[in-house]
């Protein structure tokens, strides 16, 4: 069949509507429809030279997304046409070891998702353009009207729940939410900093004030951000990380924040170093925004041996630590229950046509979250 994609045709360069021609599903795919992406800084990512690893070209974007199964491939057992879907970028095989110990996150299949190719094999793939192999995104390519995704991609939800509110728990709200839950070990009581309160940010901010955080700073440069970070769970804002700084340290009798999280869209060194001034002895900071994957973004500056005096821990997180086969349920039981916040997350919709508009909002600093609506 043919479908259309946003799809990246040059690096530099922008995503770009285009008709591709789309395959049948194979043994362990899925044929879905799509009704909803978020737009995710990861994607944009892509985008720029250099700062990702090299790409096949042209890639077709969108990682954050749900829709429905419309064709399931032969010998696929347990899937049917008809079932809702939240895709998620980090496949789950439930047998390596990563798997096997409850970090589905690291599941030994997240190394082959850069080819853009089926998992099993580099040199398959669903997608074409003028007879052009077109790398999917993670193997999914969700900024589509179809897409092709390995089963072990996709997660069955509630049919109920709304799907353009579903497609917020494939990237950003897991992400953010699991950065404090499960990686950065504070509690009720304890003083939490967030760095950068977009699509994934907000959802830290979301954790803390859940976990009983007696404090949330949240730090942005942009008002409107830090205004929606107090409407969803911050107790106080901050433009700056100095000023964030100052004030967990007048709220802890000079100690700091007990954790703080990096969630910006482009972390460098410098933004770690911030981080890690801002915390108490003992403290955690969870770094679960990316920059360069190719390196880069400077060293971090801060002073190694007080880094080792203080006993201060550097905590990487993909996929904020959660396990999709429970955790993008679970989330969306939150919101069903009304402890978790999801519409308040989507400040504008989008058309296919207008996912550049989209992600130059995002940049700019317009969007908590922008979402891609299709018919």
């Amino acid at each position: 069949m043919k479908t259309r994609s946003a799809v990246l045709h040059t690096q530099p360069g922008r995503y770009e509507v285009t008709e591709v021609d789309l395959d049948e599903p194979r043994q362990g795919e899925l044929l879905v429809k799509m009704a909803a992406v978020g737009l995710c800084h990861t994607d944009d990512h892509d985008v720029p030279p250099g700062s990702a690893p090299p790409l096949r070209l042209p890639l077709a974007g969108g990682h954050e997304g749900a829709g429905v199964v419309v064709g399931v491939g032969p010998h696929t057992p347990g899937w049917a046409e008809g079932d809702h879907v939240v895709l998620s970028f980090v496949a789950v095989c439930g047998r390596c070891r990563m798997c096997s110990t409850g970090h589905q996150n690291l599941c030994d299949l997240g190394a082959r998702l850069f080819s853009g190719a089926r998992i099993e094999d580099p040199t398959s793939f669903r997608m074409s353009y003028q007879g052009r192999p077109v790398g999917q995104a993670y193997g999914l390519a969700a900024l589509s009207e179809h897409t092709v995704v390995d089963a072990r991609s996709a997660v069955k939800i509630d049919p109920d729940l709304p799907l353009d509110k579903a497609a917020l728990v494939a990237c950003g709200v897991p992400t953010g939410w699991g950065s404090v839950t499960n990686m950065s070990e504070a509690r009720a009581g304890d003083v939490v900093v967030v760095m950068g309160i977009g699509g994934v940010g907000i959802n830290s901010v979301q954790a803390a004030r859940a976990i009983g955080a007696r404090a949330v700073i949240a730090v942005d440069p942009v008002e409107f951000k830090r205004e929606t970070a107090k409407q969803l769970g911050a107790t106080h804002t901050a433009a700056t990380m100095g000023e964030a700084t100052e004030l967990a340290r007048s709220l802890t009798n000079g100690q700091g924040a007990d954790a703080a999280v990096v969630a910006v869209g482009v972390v460098t060194g410098d933004h770690i170093g911030e981080a890690v001034m801002s915390i108490r002895k003992a403290g955690t900071v969870v770094v679960t925004g990316t920059g360069s994957m190719r390196g880069g973004g400077g060293g971090v500056p801060f002073n190694h041996t007080m880094f080792t005096v203080f006993q201060k821990r550097l905590q990487g997180a993909l996929f904020g630590g959660c396990n999709p086969r429970w955790d993008i349920p679970n989330l969306l039981a939150q919101y069903t229950a009304g402890t978790l916040k999801l519409d308040e997350l989507v400040t504008r919709t989008y058309s296919l046509e207008q996912v550049a508009e989209g992600f130059d909002d995002m940049k700019a600093g317009r969007n908590i979250r922008g979402v891609v609506l299709f018919d």
